[in-house]
């Protein structure tokens, strides 16, 4: 069997991360004509790269199997639309974008956040490779490029000289297997006095909070800051502020420049932000190949609760379907003997079944009708909305269970403790 390389470097990847046994594809859900037939699994093996310390995954299926046509919408997230929202004032009141100036987001989805732009009068382009959710974003009158983004697309844009003065990436920078393709294009399309932002999962959280469940094969890399500044520095791109967030159970934001332009000074964030991951051992490979014995523990840890509340006659419903349950559920072995189905607000996924486990996906409302004893909340990152939401399971005396970092039991708001499972 081939060796992995490293998808930055090139160096033979050697030192496990963390490895999740075999899996399928995180958002391959399934028809119920399809649960009769053969599913794919791979194997779910993160590496760290010994000499650039980039956490990463061999590539099994082609970003056009995966992305073609994609069941995520960021649209269905309240949470997710404030937080672009909130980004749009942001860029527009820090650095006076305005309708003389050119915003072009790569992995664009449904228009969630370049929406916020064209509200403004200020022009805007996004590039998508799903074809279902480019054309949902062409409908609400953003204009979108259903490609995928890397050198060839960027000369294809100079061309038509189709140059950012703001450039966004948000969550897209671990989908890409080619990362130096994908980060010279972006090179190419940026002004020469241009901003370049990018939204990823942090590692540092990843790790410290125990988030092994955020590793699918989509994402293909997993970044530090000291790792991506690196990256982009061989590009000749440099990164001059940063901003952590507490999306997605923890990210950074980037800010980039060309090397050569002067008019934005380096910030003391980033200094801080370095200092915070050294003290972390972010710099030291040993910091890295301890993860997986963590991530154990808290397998054993939900299988105990879960054993415990079906012993006790419990009955267990899910919230959510996103890629990263499916990861938690498939690596722990937990299928509809635990989990009788579970709901989610994207119609695009109800009616269907998860992927590997077959847990059906009903909308919301199944919740009254059944009145689950627990309801476990899958997209963890988003718990609060949740419980918001859901809080009408108090009741009848139902409880919330959250399984990252640690299993927690949390009462519907409408009660008031908190236990931790023990």
């Amino acid at each position: 069997m081939a060796i992995a390389k490293c998808r930055f470097s090139g160096q033979p990847l050697h030192q496990t991360f963390i490895d999740l046994g075999m899996s399928p594809l995180a958002n391959a859900y399934l028809t119920a004509e399809q649960l009769n037939h053969a599913e794919k699994f791979y194997p779910l093996h993160a590496y760290v790269s010994e000499d650039t310390l980039l956490v990463q995954l061999e590539q099994f299926e082609t970003p056009d199997h995966i992305f073609s046509d994609y069941a995520y919408f960021s649209s269905y997230s309240v949470s997710w639309l404030k937080h672009a929202k909130a980004y749009t004032e942001m860029m527009v009141e820090k650095f006076g974008f305005n309708h003389h100036n050119q915003v072009i987001e790569i992995a664009s989805n449904d228009g969630y956040l370049l929406q916020y732009f064209l509200e403004k009068g200020i022009p805007v382009l996004g590039i998508e490779p799903a074809a279902n959710i480019a054309k949902v974003a062409e409908n609400r009158g953003i204009p979108s490029i259903n490609k995928f983004f890397g050198v060839e697309t960027a000369k294809e844009l100079v061309i038509q000289g189709k140059l950012a003065d703001l450039l966004i990436g948000n969550n897209v920078l671990a989908h890409v297997p080619d990362l130096n393709d994908f980060i010279a294009g972006m090179k190419l399309i940026l002004k020469p006095n241009g901003i370049l932002t990018m939204e990823f999962p942090h590692i540092l959280q990843l790790i410290q909070q125990n988030q092994f469940d955020t590793i699918y094969h989509e994402h293909f890399s997993y970044f530090s800051f000291l790792t991506i500044e690196k990256i982009f520095a061989a590009h000749n791109l440099q990164l001059f502020d940063v901003e952590e967030l507490p999306t997605h159970g923890g990210s950074l934001r980037i800010y980039a420049k060309h090397d050569y332009a002067v008019h934005l000074s380096i910030s003391q964030r980033v200094r801080d932000l370095k200092a915070k991951e050294i003290a972390a051992g972010l710099h030291r490979i040993e910091t890295y190949i301890t993860f997986g014995e963590k991530v154990k523990e808290t397998k054993h840890k939900l299988l105990n609760f879960l054993l415990t509340a079906k012993a006790e006659g419990k009955s267990i419903a899910g919230y959510g379907a996103p890629a990263k349950g499916n990861t938690l559920l498939n690596y722990c072995g937990i299928g509809k003997d635990f989990i009788d189905y579970t709901v989610d607000c994207n119609p695009y996924k109800q009616g269907l079944f998860l992927p590997g486990t077959h847990i059906p996906i009903f909308e919301p409302d199944k919740i009254r009708e059944t009145k689950p004893d627990y309801l476990l909340i899958l997209p963890w990152n988003l718990k609060e909305e949740i419980m918001e939401q859901m809080a009408f399971i108090g009741e009848w005396g139902g409880q919330f269970v959250v399984p990252i970092p640690e299993v927690k039991i949390y009462p519907s708001p409408i009660q008031d403790k908190v236990l931790i499972a023990s």
